[in-house]
């Protein structure tokens, strides 16, 4: 035995719109990637993710590496990450869980996958829950201080001012923020005992459709779009976050908007065998079934939404409604408003050992 049992829920972060400034705080970046408890018992290893799904075959080359670096018998907390032209990499990672081995192993070859360590949880028999994370993070540093890539240990920084650089430059490679996490405190599983500090933005977006919530006939998101140079309304995402009693508010609200499939500029996206483009409303093998079908409307509204990033053209995330924007055109809402974040290498990330600051 590994001396924790399979699954264990990792501790989890919850919002904050500042950094604390006061206390025994490090601070880490924020990894946008899959949240692994890799579990090692001599030969064996385990990969679980943070809902306790089974991630061990979908990763091999890891399970290769991590039999080499880390301790005969331990329990460690981290994030796999695929790095892509010097910037993390989701979409890479959600082609990994595909149901054929052979596409896995190739996808493995083809852009390999990376963990990055933050936290031990057991060691040699021995459970450290109990522990402050100052020790953990001693002990951490101890017994993997010579792992090597693709294996990397978080850089982490007691520092707010330099903590709050990161928060800027990062974002550059692909971070989407930065966690916060009490010197002094246990491992918590399954609860909000860190901080997260998550970029957040305002975006003017048109109101393209909407799809039911799944408690009936209520609004249960709003699909949002915006212009290009030429004129072109592309789909980047949705946005929800409504109370019970605004949901039914929506539908009575958007009823004068609705349109025929065949008025609407996206009318070649309710018919998918016309259209080679990924589509707002289509299934996949990651919307295991559920029901994606949406309802357009005219695109005369805008809407202000808050989110955190964009992956490519796309939200990253699920956005939050804040307000209608009538006094704006829709024609206005174009991806001009996107910052442009300067780049920032990855690598300079992932080699920067702990407790240094990430170099350019």
């Amino acid at each position: 035995m590994s001396a924790l049992d399979r699954p264990l829920k990792p501790a989890l972060a919850k919002p904050s719109k500042v950094l604390p400034t006061s206390g025994d705080w490090v601070f880490e970046p924020k990894w946008d990637g899959f949240r692994a408890i890799v579990h090692r018992n001599g030969p064996e290893i385990g990969i679980d993710s943070r809902s306790g799904t089974d991630l061990t075959r979908y990763f091999p080359e890891l399970v290769a590496v991590l039999l080499e670096q880390l301790p005969e018998r331990c329990v460690i907390d981290g994030e796999i990450v695929i790095e892509t032209d010097g910037r993390l990499d989701f979409d890479a990672l959600q082609l990994r869980l595909h149901p054929a081995q052979s596409r896995i192993d190739l996808l493995a070859q083809q852009s390999p996958a990376s963990l990055v360590v933050f936290d031990l949880l057991a060691v040699n028999g021995e459970v450290l829950l109990d522990e402050p994370l100052s020790v953990r993070r001693g002990l951490l540093e101890s017994h993997l201080r010579e792992v090597h890539a693709p294996i990397f240990r978080t850089p982490s920084t007691t520092d707010p001012d330099a903590a709050q650089a990161w928060f800027t430059d990062l974002e550059g490679a692909g971070l989407d923020g930065l966690i916060a996490k009490d010197l002094t405190s246990t491992y918590q599983p399954g609860v909000r005992s860190y901080l997260k500090l998550k970029h957040r933005r305002d975006l003017d977006a048109v109101v393209c459709g909407f799809r039911w919530h799944k408690s009936g006939d209520v609004v249960g998101s709003l699909m949002l779009g915006l212009y290009d140079d030429t004129g072109a309304l592309h789909y980047v995402g949705a946005c929800s976050s409504f109370t019970a009693k605004r949901r039914a508010e929506l539908a009575d609200f958007l009823a004068p908007y609705r349109c025929a499939p065949q008025e609407h500029p996206w009318h070649a996206w309710l018919s998918p065998e016309d259209s080679t483009e990924r589509l707002p409303g289509g299934q996949s093998r990651w919307s295991a079934g559920k029901d994606l079908s949406w309802n357009p409307v005219r695109p005369e509204l805008v809407a202000e939404v808050a989110y955190d990033q964009f992956q490519g053209a796309r939200l990253r995330h699920l956005a939050t409604f804040v307000r209608w924007r009538h006094d704006r055109e829709p024609a206005s809402c174009t991806f001009e408003q996107l910052p442009q974040i300067d780049p920032y290498p990855l690598a300079g990330v992932l080699e920067a050992r702990p407790d240094d600051t990430p170099t350019d």
